[in-house]
C-alpha cells in the first residue's frame, strides 16, 4: 500500500529539511546555506504574515516538498488578487513519483481558495526540467522577468 501524501503549513521544526531541499541542486548549492538565524527569524515572519505561508508535503513521516505561497492584492485586471509562488522543491529522492504535480495542484486550490484569480511564479531560466513541469500544468510563459540585487 502506498502512502498518501499529506498537505500542511511548514513549522519551525521543519526548516533544516526545508533548506536541504533548497540547496539540493546546483543552483541552491551556490546560494543557500544552512537553517541559520536568519532563515528562523525569516520563517518567523512569514508564519506572522496572514498573507503568506509555507507549506510542505509530508510523506511516510518526512518532509517531501516546499513552496511559499503568498497572496498579492493588487489594483490591475479589476484588483485581482495573485497567488505567488516561489520555492517549489521536491525532495531528489522522491521526484518522479507525481508528488510535484499533486502539491502545485494544492497549491493552486489554496489560492483560489484566498480569492486569488491568477497564480504566478518565476523560475531560473537554467531550470529547463521545471519548466517543462510547469508547462505541463498549464502555467504559460506569459512574461519575461527582471531582478536588481540589492546587496
Amino acid at each position: 500500500m502506498r502512502a498518501e501524501p499529506r498537505l500542511r503549513l511548514a513549522r519551525s521544526e521543519d526548516l533544516p529539511a526545508i533548506m536541504a531541499m533548497l540547496a539540493d541542486d546546483i543552483l541552491g548549492r551556490e546560494r543557500e546555506g544552512g537553517a541559520d538565524a536568519a532563515v528562523a527569524d525569516a520563517f518567523d515572519e512569514i508564519a506572522r504574515d496572514p498573507k503568506s505561508a509555507i507549506w510542505v508535503v509530508e510523506l511516510d513521516g518526512s518532509v517531501v516538498g516546499c513552496a511559499q505561497l503568498t497572496c498579492l492584492p493588487g489594483l490591475a485586471r479589476r484588483a485581482m488578487r495573485r497567488g505567488l509562488v516561489e520555492s517549489v522543491r521536491i525532495a531528489s529522492d522522491r521526484r518522479g513519483l507525481g508528488l510535484g504535480h499533486w502539491f502545485m495542484r494544492a497549491l493552486i486550490e489554496k489560492a483560489r481558495e484566498a480569492g486569488c484569480g491568477v497564480v504566478q511564479l518565476t523560475s531560473d531560466k537554467r531550470r529547463t526540467d521545471a519548466h517543462r513541469f510547469y508547462d505541463r500544468l498549464g502555467f504559460v510563459r506569459s512574461h519575461e522577468g527582471f531582478k536588481l540585487m540589492l546587496e
